[in-house]
């Protein structure tokens, strides 16, 4: 986890998502990068039909000053806390940059993901002004590499004590192989398994062996479903006191998540600890 993303939206959770993302650029001793992410003024313009002259200029001074507003937050909050801006590689110690130009839209979020060993976003429905799902979707469906979603408090800590919401599916498979870097330097890890929240593959149990095998120790708990399966495995979390959830995202597909609900959109909602998803 040597490079870090962090798409800076102007929201309220953005103080935790720094947070998150310098705890976990501590413990590997990552650079991070925060990248302002640009509304779409040319998509909202044409859906609008709001194209005249005086309109489009002031589209184009707000996402401006939104530039600006966004590397200010980002340099105050480097500088309370002693990270470097635009040096330090190499140190071994956090150190950061801020990328200005990108494009605007979601789109180049989810490219420019795929450079980076992990992209820290907030959860994209709490508070009165929450980070947007589109932003959270580009990297993790177009990135190719796992996201880490803050809780809008931040943690004190992070991969000390990590849960396995484990229900044996491939993208359960593989955000487990890209959490080893978290693993290997935790002291508790959980893979857990619901009731009824299984697909067909591995149980827990073999999940555990496995990881125990490659020097993880892993404890495997089945246990019976409360309410739903999302519900469940942060009842667990809370249980354990773990410090970092990982997850599979969307076994669902995406439609039925939006008709029915699911476990990865009820923890995206209301998990009170960073969560790392992949697809």
């Amino acid at each position: 986890m040597k490079s870090i993303l962090i798409p800076v939206e102007e929201s309220e959770l953005l103080e935790s998502v720094l947070e998150t993302a310098l705890l976990v650029a501590r413990r590997f001793g990552s650079h991070m990068e925060g990248l302002h992410v640009r509304p779409d003024f040319a998509g909202i313009i044409a859906a609008t039909g709001m194209g005249a002259p005086y309109v489009v200029e002031d589209f184009r001074k707000e996402d401006w000053d939104s530039i600006q507003r966004s590397r200010t937050e980002f340099e105050r909050f480097l500088n309370r806390h002693d990270v470097p801006l635009d040096g330090g590689a190499g140190t071994g110690q956090p150190w950061a940059t801020f990328r200005i130009e990108a494009p605007p839209g979601d789109d180049f979020i989810g490219q420019h993901a795929r450079l980076f060993d992990l992209t820290v976003l907030g959860q994209p429905s709490r508070g009165a002004t929450p980070p947007r799902m589109s932003t959270l979707e580009a990297a993790l469906f177009d990135g190719g590499r796992p996201v880490l979603v803050a809780p809008p408090t931040a943690p004190q800590r992070i991969g000390d004590s990590i849960m396995i919401a484990w229900n044996a599916s491939t993208e359960t498979a593989r955000t487990v192989a890209f959490a080893r870097p978290f693993l290997e330097r935790a002291e508790r890890v959980f893979i857990l398994s619901v009731e009824g929240g299984m697909v067909a593959g591995p149980s827990a149990e073999e999940a555990a062996r496995y990881l125990t095998r490659s020097g993880v120790p892993a404890q495997a708990m089945h246990v019976p479903q409360n309410r739903g399966v999302g519900e469940t495995i942060l009842e667990h979390a809370k249980a354990l006191e773990v410090d970092l959830l990982i997850k599979g995202a969307y076994t669902q597909s995406r439609l039925r998540q939006m008709i029915f609900g699911g476990a990865t959109s009820h923890i995206l909602a209301m998990s009170n600890v960073p969560v790392l998803l992949a697809h």
